[in-house]
């Protein structure tokens, strides 16, 4: 769950608490109200029914007390769903404003967002006028999303240049390292704060510890670094690069809910640096006209299908990530509802043997003159 999906969580719960609270302070004074009542004076059956309900109030007022609060926590475990379609358009959002996220077999060389490269994939320029492409090269590895139920050792590594994502703002962060302060907006230049070395120092002896002391710096999904991971913002995650040496990439953001869960991301110079073989780029997300999202897919899908290019809809993939937690929410809320209605169950079954126990009195009420 993302930081504001949190706040706004924690709001509800409050408001829904004081109002709860309210409530029952409400009905606390009816009951008071209605033992002082002419009403209740009254020789008639609804008579009779007020004066046993405020006769012993504190039994009553605990019994609308558990039947309120076991309501409302119920019904409130539905705040806790995840919409991938709320504002799924904001850059803020999940889908980081993107409308299509997409993987290749093979890697793409060309520059999709260039017109010589569009050319040479044979691709029309006005059929993507309009769209433009954030590309990332892939380093193979664990898949560290919530949809895999083993503890990722190595996370797949993702490398972008920071600039593409922070010119548009893409993503929210959930949180940043403490000693690492961006600018508002700058969050992705985190990865820019690695260390910079030469690759003559690292050549020499002991350059292992160079790299120990010098981590590459990550961004991952909160959850993806929490569950997946097994981490928090500010551990490292160890790697080997092409060469069989050791790296580590430090984890100096998470991002909140998105479709980048289950990857760690890097700026693609150290990616580059790290391993120079990984040619291309594998992993796409595209931005285009919403109301054109289906015909981009279908020129993009036809013009790369030589590469293995898969497009999905962002939606899509947001919707497969936040089917985990929202399964467990639903399971949660039938076994409380279960639970309320076993509750309410044997609540009337305490009543009815309390009635039965009362046989003589209401006898008694039916021959001096009382009618239900």
């Amino acid at each position: 769950m993302g930081t504001g999906q949190t706040a706004n969580a924690g709001a509800f719960f409050g408001a829904g608490a004081l109002l709860l609270i309210a409530a029952l302070t409400g009905t606390a004074a009816l009951l008071t109200r209605l033992e002082r009542s002419e009403a209740a004076a009254a020789l008639t059956v609804a008579s009779l029914g007020i004066r046993n309900t405020t006769r012993r109030r504190s039994r009553s007022l605990a019994t609308a007390t558990m039947l309120a609060c076991g309501s409302f926590l119920v019904l409130s475990i539905g705040v806790f769903r995840l919409d991938e379609n709320a504002n799924a358009t904001k850059r803020s959002s999940g889908t980081g404003g993107f409308a299509l996220l997409g993987e290749s077999t093979l890697p793409v060389v060309q520059d999709l967002n260039t017109k010589a490269g569009r050319e040479a994939l044979g691709l029309d320029e006005k059929s993507l006028a309009g769209v433009s492409v954030v590309p990332f090269r892939v380093r193979d590895g664990d898949d560290a999303s919530c949809l895999n139920l083993n503890r990722a050792q190595k996370p797949r590594l993702l490398g972008v240049k920071p600039e593409l994502l922070g010119e548009r703002a893409a993503f929210q962060f959930a949180s940043v390292v403490k000693h690492f302060k961006p600018a508002p907006g700058k969050s992705w230049q985190l990865l820019l704060t690695s260390a910079r070395f030469p690759e003559s120092a690292l050549a020499t002896p002991g350059a292992e510890g160079i790299r120990s002391a010098c981590p590459v710096a990550g961004i991952a999904d909160e959850a993806s670094i929490l569950w997946a991971m097994g981490k928090k913002l500010g551990d490292t995650v160890d790697f080997t690069d092409e060469r069989g040496r050791p790296f580590k990439v430090q984890l100096v953001g998470s991002l909140a809910g998105s479709i980048l869960q289950g990857n760690i991301i890097i700026a693609e110079d150290q990616f580059t640096a790290l391993f120079p073989s990984e040619a291309g780029y594998r992993y796409f997300l595209v931005d285009a006209p919403t109301n054109r999202v289906a015909d981009v897919s279908a020129t993009l899908t036809r013009a790369l299908r030589d590469f293995g290019l898969e497009l999905t809809p962002a939606t899509r993939r947001m919707a497969q990530l936040n089917a985990v937690q929202n399964t467990y929410l639903g399971t949660f809320q039938v076994l409380g509802g279960l639970g309320l209605l076993l509750g309410s169950a044997g609540l009337g079954v305490v009543v009815l043997r309390n009635v039965l126990e009362r046989r003589g009195e209401l006898a008694l009420l039916l021959a001096v003159g009382f009618r239900a």
